[in-house]
């Protein structure tokens, strides 16, 4: 890894959560995002309350979360795709995030081939052995075009 490559990491997931305007919404917030890797966190928000009698954040936003942090840990993979896309994403929701609690996820792209990417994450509040939800998906990679490649068939 160069010296400049933490930086173009955290430049490229800034870039990722001003692009997507539901991530904006949730003030989803980048904490971390390099080699694979990609940790992120929702702030609680009573406009996300799920349940009003008992205060838990929809399940919703846990699900925007953990598949923008997915995305986000795909891309920064030294692998290095343009671009990325969810194909699957299962989620087991463990029990309800405590209301009035921030959530943080934690997605690590385990496996990267020509056209996929497979990772897993974990959703929690302060410990990552106490979670909220775990999710495995796979998604796709998108490589950059190559320089002097022609798109056309014969003429």
């Amino acid at each position: 890894m160069t010296a400049a490559e933490p930086d173009r990491q955290a430049k490229i997931g800034q870039q990722f959560i001003q692009a997507v305007p539901h991530m904006r919404e949730l003030g989803i917030e980048l904490l971390a995002i390099g080699g694979g890797e990609a940790r992120m966190r929702v702030p609680y928000d009573e406009r996300f309350v799920g349940d009003p009698k008992t205060g838990v954040i929809h399940g919703g936003v846990l699900t925007a979360l953990l598949d923008s942090c997915c995305g986000a840990a795909v891309m920064s993979h030294p692998g290095g795709p343009a671009g990325t896309a969810t194909i699957d994403l299962r989620i087991d929701y463990m029990r309800a995030a405590r209301p009035g609690r921030a959530v943080t996820a934690h997605a690590t792209c385990y496996r990267l081939t020509r056209s996929v990417a497979f990772v897993r994450a974990l959703a929690f509040e302060d410990d990552p052995d106490d979670p909220v939800a775990a999710a495995h998906g796979a998604f796709t990679v998108e490589r950059p075009a190559r320089a002097g490649k022609s798109g056309g068939g014969k003429a």
